[in-house]
């Protein structure tokens, strides 16, 4: 099988690359925004066409949720045009698309953990791109998965984890909000059950697209930022505040809490705790 991996610069294409060579018998074709446009149709459907490409994990998007706001175009090129324009080119193949989603698409209001088949209402333009991207594959006929995830970090590019290393370093204290709710989910652990996924015979459930998928139990961000410091033996005070009390231009859901329920049935995986994750990416940080 011939797999194409898209946004393969970012922490979660680094990751499934890094993975990649304990899957030896099949072929990865990593592509980056430089290489690929996947704004780009005919570039997109030459590129599947001569490569004879089976499969794609679409980890390209625009993740700037505060510069969206103002980006709005930017952001719904490649995260629904450019998702509208692999749908197409996997299908000239009869191929199968991984598709990487968000826990944006819903407004955060719900009091128990949201489960794929719950109404979507984002509150941002990011949240907003990313569904329309989801709408396209679920009108579209391709053998398809969209994962939806949270709260994603890794050992590479810029996320939460290694802003707050670097913070902790350099404050004395910090005061992250305590009152949005969600579970971190480490970008190596969900790799690993993207390439697993994709490299099954079977085809995928039509009526099966959507899955969710974050690391095991349940934290605020303020809980998460005392775990990093904890974990690196950091000296920086973490002090716990209201989101009001730290406006962004874009908004963000208080209750982001996944069931990841059905892709653990579905594909019979297990899932690690996200303190643990957490302890082998920072642990991995430092060896390098």
């Amino acid at each position: 099988m011939n797999i194409l991996i898209t946004g393969s610069n970012g922490q979660l294409g680094l990751e499934i690359k890094d993975l990649s060579s304990d899957y030896s018998e099949y072929n990865f074709f990593f592509e980056n925004f430089k290489n690929l446009d996947i704004t780009d149709i005919e570039k997109v459907k030459s590129y599947i066409l001569n490569k004879k490409i089976q499969a794609v994990i679409n980890c390209a998007a625009y993740t700037a949720v505060d510069k969206a706001e103002i980006e709005k175009e930017k952001a719904e090129k490649v995260n629904y045009i450019g998702v509208s324009n692999l749908i197409k080119a996997i299908g000239l193949v009869d191929g199968k698309l991984i598709h990487i989603s968000t826990d944006y698409v819903f407004n955060g209001e719900s009091v128990l953990p949201y489960k794929e088949e719950d109404n979507v209402n984002p509150i941002n333009v990011y949240g907003k791109t990313k569904l329309k991207g989801e709408t396209e594959i679920l009108k579209s006929s391709v053998e398809a998965i969209i994962i939806r995830t949270s709260w994603l970090y890794s050992i590479y590019g810029n996320n939460f984890v290694k802003a707050m290393l670097r913070l902790g370093k350099e404050k004395k204290e910090l005061n992250v909000v305590y009152d949005q709710i969600g579970v971190p989910t480490y970008a190596k652990d969900l790799a690993k059950v993207c390439l697993d996924i994709v490299v099954r015979n079977e085809k995928i459930d039509k009526n099966s697209k959507i899955y969710h998928y974050s690391n095991e139990g349940v934290t605020s961000w303020y809980d998460f930022a005392k775990a990093i410091m904890k974990l690196s033996k950091i000296d920086c005070n973490i002090y716990p505040i209201e989101t009001k009390q730290y406006p962004t231009p874009a908004k963000r859901p208080n209750f982001s809490l996944l069931n990841i329920s059905k892709i653990k049935e579905d594909f019979n995986i297990k899932i690690p705790y996200w303190r643990d994750s957490l302890k082998d990416c920072i642990d991995s940080i430092k060896n390098e």
